[in-house]
């Protein structure tokens, strides 16, 4: 049986660990604006590659290939013509959307209350 200090310190080393995980599974500069770019609809590579300013096409590539084996995005062919491929998050890759959303909202909360001068609308 575990005392008070020992549970506060187990709890806080999980809590760390999974942060620890959560990054290392997110980490790199990418991943997760890729989860963002399909958080609505799954999307072609090029639309992807599109969304992501500043990425390179072999960059995107690879994160791409390692979503897919972390299971959180899968490439699909449509069916109809012309046949293309697109990327989706599966349903593992969806949990990660409230992750994405408090993000966002902190940002703008946060570029709002920094740069209050360079808040924009969404152009959709």
């Amino acid at each position: 049986m575990m005392t008070e200090i020992e549970k506060e310190i187990y709890d806080c080393k999980r809590f760390i660990m999974g942060i620890h995980d959560s990054m290392d599974m997110l980490g790199g500069k990418w991943k997760v604006y890729i989860i963002a770019s399909l958080y609505r609809d799954s999307k072609r590579y090029s639309e992807i590659l599109n969304d992501l300013k500043g990425i390179s096409g072999k960059m995107l590539s690879r994160q791409l290939k390692e979503m897919e084996i972390d299971q959180l995005i899968v490439k699909k062919a449509k069916s109809d013509p012309p046949s293309s491929m697109f990327y989706e998050l599966t349903s593992y890759g969806q949990t990660l959307k409230p992750v994405i959303h408090v993000l966002a909202d902190w940002g703008i909360d946060h570029r709002e209350k920094i740069f209050p001068a360079h808040v924009e609308p969404c152009k959709e």
